[in-house]
């Protein structure tokens, strides 16, 4: 059976008050592949292998358990830059929604990017964002995290 992913990204105009107080995830993932997109990643202590189909706001996703010796031999084969960020998981006010706010550790900083996770495209097309969100990159592919492994830094 196939999973999707149903995902909006936008850049942000500011940082919420208070970020400290949500929980926060360290992230660092590379990829095997990009076309489709094959990652591995380290999320705090667990480890992942990502197959994700081809497609900006609507995608087929699976994630694979890893034990922490696969993924570190997984990672050396990876192509291009390790990205590293920070994710504060931040609940949305007035529904079941939770924004991933994303901070990019170098060679990305400054970057900031939010995403939300929908349970349908219509819940996605209907969605409106807060008022600190700035311009949404959800079909800008120079922002998807495969294509951001591959720049020449």
């Amino acid at each position: 059976m196939a999973s999707y992913e149903i995902e909006k990204k936008f850049l942000l105009q500011s940082l919420p008050d208070n970020l400290d107080h949500y929980p926060c995830q360290i992230l660092e993932q590379g990829y095997l592949s990009t076309e489709p997109v094959v990652r591995v990643r380290k999320e705090n202590d667990s480890y992942y292998l990502t197959y994700k189909g081809g497609g900006k706001m609507i995608r087929e996703e699976y994630n694979l358990p890893l034990t922490e010796a696969a993924y570190y031999h997984l990672l050396e084969k990876s192509d291009g830059n390790i990205i590293c960020k920070h994710r504060y998981l931040i609940p949305l006010e007035g529904s079941n929604l939770t924004i991933e706010l994303d901070i990019f550790d170098p060679p990305f900083a400054p970057l900031i990017m939010a995403e939300v996770e929908f349970t349908s495209e219509e819940e996605a097309n209907n969605f409106i964002p807060p008022k600190w969100f700035g311009e949404e990159v959800t079909m800008d592919p120079a922002y998807h995290n495969s294509n951001m492994s591959r720049l020449l830094l």
